[in-house]
């Protein structure tokens, strides 16, 4: 019997985890699930306990510190959750032979590329939440062997605050909506991703760096006219604005389109390109 510890696991990611193994039927698997009410990760001893009473082998962390602009003015909240906690939990993993993943962020890059970023590619944080994101995949690859690092982007769910809620809520509150067009990505739905890591706990993890959004790329401006569109939401006239016409505390890449070849070839796996993802998940949230 495997146990397989998510922790952050109210958070969207944790939180379509906990919503796909309840038809995770396959023998030899034992899931656990905690937040921070069930399991302090920032607690050196705590982590190191829980892990060895109850036996996990494998170890999903879906817990950050995710505010990026918060970030800017409480670093060391930040560091703690992004870079100390997750080097405990290796550290505990390591401890007893098990394997790790951790999910990781395009906020490691500055954004000023031109093609989708491989996981070989220079890092260069611009923002807090950045840099202690990528001090947190160091910590993980350097304290558990068997660590993988999931890189993502732009994550959304049925679960939880997202910028698909956001939209869908301002679609109905307003006449009119700014959104940036020059900050180029590709949304992730979040259910997608916990598909592929369950197929990855399945076929066994393998250590290193792993990068994984939907195919295809759009910008803020193009996400937000398709929640709409799939919505049904015609009411709201969306314009498109310049980033400096949106001021925010924390530096965006202005192009963060991951390359997921190797996740691809690694796992034998096909990728929903973003604009079929995003219209199942609208459909779901009505």
């Amino acid at each position: 019997m495997q146990t397989i510890l998510v922790t952050g696991s109210n958070g969207q990611l944790g939180s379509e985890l906990q919503h796909l193994v309840a038809d995770f039927d396959e023998e030899g698997y034992r899931f656990i699930f905690t937040d921070v009410a069930e399991l302090d990760i920032t607690d050196r001893q705590a982590v190191s306990c829980f892990v060895e009473d109850n036996n996990v082998s494998i170890l999903i962390n879906c817990a950050a510190y995710t505010a990026v602009d918060k970030a800017e003015h409480d670093p060391e909240k930040a560091d703690l959750l992004n870079r100390v906690a997750p080097g405990y939990l290796a550290e505990a993993m390591e401890a007893v032979g098990g394997t790790m993943i951790q999910i990781s962020t395009d906020y490691v890059f500055d954004g000023m590329g031109h093609m989708p970023y491989r996981e070989d590619a220079p890092t260069h944080p611009t923002g807090v939440y950045g840099r202690t994101k990528l001090a947190g995949e160091e910590e993980v690859i350097c304290g558990c062997t068997g660590s993988m690092v999931i890189r993502t982007a732009w994550l959304y769910s049925t679960f939880g605050n997202n910028f698909v809620k956001t939209m869908l809520r301002l679609g109905r509150e307003r006449e009119n909506l700014s959104v940036v067009f020059d900050q180029i990505g590709t949304p992730t739905y979040a259910r997608d991703l916990a598909k592929v890591i369950l197929t990855i706990v399945r076929a066994g993890i393998k250590p290193g760096v792993f990068h994984y959004t939907n195919e295809g790329v759009c910008s803020w401006y193009d996400f937000a006219r398709a929640v709409h569109r799939f919505a049904g939401l015609n009411s709201c006239d969306v314009r498109p604005v310049h980033t400096g016409e949106y001021p925010a505390e924390a530096p965006r890449p202005h192009y963060s389109v991951l390359d997921k070849t190797k996740i691809k070839e690694a796992y034998a796996i096909q990728i929903p390109w973003w604009e079929d993802s995003l219209k199942e998940c609208v459909e779901a949230l009505k």
